[in-house]
C-alpha cells in the first residue's frame, strides 16, 4: 500500500501529513520558525529555516509511521503565499524572504499604478498592485537593496524553494504564481506585459505548472538530507489557500470556505474568471485545471487571538499547561460565557493593515466601545466576532458579483473552536460545516500529488473520493438580528476611523526618523 505527502510551509511552522491512498491520515509532524519583524510593518523568515523543519518533519513522520522510504509514491507541496525567496546563480539564498504580511511596499504599489496605472494592471494579472503581491516586494529590493538585485538569478515563492531544494527543479504552478502579480491569471502563463512594464527579467522566474503535474523528483542529495526516497514524484501543489481549498472539497461553485489560520480567507470556486473592477477580491487560477478563485483576505484573523493570547493571556496559558489542555480552547470556553455581540465591544482586525475590502496597509486594530462592565471574556468574544463581521465583508462583495455562495465550510486553527464556527454561522446567516480531514492545505497537496501520480482521475474526483463532511452548525435565528445590527455599526467604524489610523502610522514613522 502507498502513501502520499503533504508538505505545508505555513507561516509559524511547517506541517508534514502522511495519507493512505483513501485520504485517511496516517501519521503527523509539525516544526516551528520564527518570524523576524526587524521594523513595524515588516515581516520576514529565512527559507532555510523552511528547510530544516521540513527535513525534520519528513524524518519524524518516516519514523513515526514505521514506512519504508520507497512507500511514499508522491508528495506535494503548499505554502505561504507571495512571499519572495531570492537565489544567487549557486542557488544560495541572497537575503531573507519578504514574506506576505509584509506591509513596506506602499511606495512601490504607489509607482507601479502612476507608472502602468491601476486598471491595466488588473487587465494584465486580474488584480491591483497591493504591498502583499510579490512583485512590489521585488522592486522594494531594487530601491533599496541593489548589490542584492544585482546578483539575482531566480526569484521563488515559499514553497517553491523547498521543491527546489527536494527535486534542483526551478518551477512554481498557476495558484501561487497567481499571487505575485506577475503572472497573465486568465491565460496561466506569466504575463511578458507585465515583465516588460517592470523591467523584470523573464529567466529569473521559474516554469509555471498546473497543480497535479509532476514537476520534478527527489534528487539524491535531498533522499540523503530528508530520508525519502530517490526519484519521489513531486507535484505542483498549492498556495496555501488553493490547496487548502482542495483539502477541504471546494473544487465547484455553491460552496464557500471560510478559513481562519494566521490570516482569514473567504474562497470561492468559479469556472471562468471574475474580476472585482475595484480589485477588493483577488482573482487567482485554481488548483483544478480550467477553473479559478475569488478571494477575500482579512490580514491578521487567527493571528489577532493569537496576539491577543500572547499578550494578555498568561493566565489561560498557565492553566492550560496544567490542564494538559490548548490555551485556545480555554479561550473558547470564556468567549462562550460573553453575550452575543459583546455586550457593544466591538474588534477591528486591522493588526497587520488590511486587504479585504479596504487595501489598505495603515489601517490599525481597534476595539471600541469599551466600558467598566467589560471583562476579558468579552474581549475574547469580540476578537472573535470582529474577525467574523471581516470575513462577512468578503461574502458579502462576492454576492455583488453574483456569485453563489450555498453554505461556508470552515477550516484552518479557528475551526477547530466550536463556538467560533457558530459565530459564523451566526453573522453569515447561512449553514456551517467542517471536514473529518482538518490537515488543511497539506491535505489538498498530497490530493494533488495522488492526481499527478495517477491515483485519482482528477482534482474533482480526489476530493469526491476523500473529503467527508464531519459537523454542520445552524444560525441561531435570534442571533442572526442581533449580529445585522452590530455588523452595520462595524462597517461604519474603518471610515470613522481611517483619517486617525493614518495620522498615528505618519507619528510612528516620524518617530521612528527622530
Amino acid at each position: 500500500m502507498g502513501f502520499l505527502l503533504g508538505i505545508d510551509v505555513g507561516t509559524s511552522g511547517v506541517k508534514t501529513c502522511l495519507f493512505r491512498m483513501d485520504g485517511s491520515l496516517q501519521a503527523a509532524a509539525s516544526a516551528d520558525y520564527p518570524l523576524l519583524q526587524p521594523k513595524p510593518g515588516w515581516a520576514e523568515q529565512h527559507p532555510e529555516d523552511w528547510w530544516r523543519a521540513v527535513k525534520h518533519t519528513i524524518q519524524d513522520i518516516i519514523r513515526k509511521a514505521g514506512i519504508r522510504p520507497a512507500d511514499i509514491a508522491g508528495i506535494g507541496l503548499s505554502g505561504q503565499m507571495h512571499g519572495l525567496v531570492l537565489l544567487d546563480r549557486s542557488g544560495n539564498v541572497l537575503r531573507p524572504a519578504i514574506i506576505w504580511c509584509d506591509q513596506r511596499t506602499q511606495a512601490e504599489v504607489e509607482w507601479m499604478e502612476e507608472k502602468i496605472g491601476r486598471d491595466a494592471i488588473i487587465r494584465m494579472t486580474a488584480n491591483p498592485p497591493l504591498p502583499n503581491f510579490t512583485a512590489t516586494k521585488l522592486l522594494w529590493v531594487r530601491e533599496h537593496e541593489p548589490q542584492v538585485y544585482e546578483n539575482i538569478a531566480k526569484v521563488l515563492l515559499p514553497k517553491d524553494y523547498i521543491r527546489y531544494k527536494l527535486t534542483g527543479e526551478w518551477a512554481t504552478e498557476v495558484s501561487d504564481a497567481s499571487g505575485t502579480l506577475l503572472l497573465d491569471v486568465a491565460h496561466r502563463q506569466w504575463s511578458r506585459d507585465m515583465l516588460r512594464h517592470l523591467d523584470i527579467r523573464p529567466e529569473w522566474l521559474p516554469a509555471v505548472y498546473e497543480s497535479h503535474e509532476i514537476s520534478g523528483r527527489v534528487s539524491a542529495g535531498a533522499a540523503q538530507e530528508t530520508g525519502l526516497a530517490q526519484g519521489t514524484p513531486v507535484a505542483g501543489g498549492g498556495g496555501d489557500q488553493a490547496a487548502g481549498a482542495v483539502g477541504n472539497g471546494i473544487v465547484r461553485t455553491g460552496i464557500v470556505s471560510g478559513t481562519i489560520g494566521t490570516s482569514g480567507v473567504v474562497f470561492a470556486c468559479t469556472d471562468k474568471i471574475v474580476t472585482d473592477p475595484k480589485g477588493r477580491l483577488h482573482s487567482f487560477c485554481h488548483a483544478v485545471p480550467g477553473k479559478w478563485h475569488v478571494m477575500g483576505v482579512t490580514q491578521a484573523a487567527g493571528g489577532s487571538l493569537q496576539w491577543f493570547r500572547n499578550q494578555f493571556g498568561d493566565v489561560e496559558r498557565s492553566a492550560a499547561s496544567f490542564l494538559q489542555k490548548d490555551p485556545y480552547e480555554l479561550f473558547s470556553e470564556e468567549a462562550e460565557h460573553a453575550p452575543v455581540g459583546s455586550e457593544g465591544l466591538l474588534f477591528l482586525p486591522y493588526l497587520m493593515g488590511e486587504r479585504t475590502p479596504h487595501l489598505d496597509p495603515f489601517a490599525k486594530g481597534a476595539f471600541v466601545g469599551i466600558t467598566a462592565r467589560h471583562a476579558k471574556n468579552h474581549f475574547i468574544r469580540a476578537v472573535m466576532e470582529g474577525v467574523a463581521y471581516s470575513l462577512l465583508d468578503s461574502i458579502e462583495l462576492m454576492k455583488a458579483l453574483d456569485m453563489d455562495i450555498s453554505h461556508v465550510r470552515a477550516s484552518g486553527g479557528g475551526a477547530r473552536s466550536r463556538v467560533w464556527r457558530q459565530i459564523m454561522a451566526d453573522i453569515f446567516n447561512r449553514e456551517v460545516d467542517t471536514v473529518e480531514a482538518n490537515e488543511g492545505p497539506a491535505f489538498g497537496a498530497a490530493l494533488l500529488a495522488g492526481v499527478g501520480i495517477g491515483v485519482y482521475g482528477s482534482v474533482e474526483e480526489a476530493c469526491e473520493a476523500a473529503v467527508r463532511t464531519a459537523d454542520r452548525l445552524l444560525p441561531v435565528a435570534a442571533h442572526v438580528p442581533v449580529y445585522q445590527k452590530y455588523y452595520a455599526v462595524y462597517r461604519r467604524l474603518y471610515g470613522d476611523l481611517r483619517e486617525s489610523m493614518h495620522l498615528l502610522h505618519k507619528l510612528v514613522e516620524e518617530g521612528e526618523q527622530g
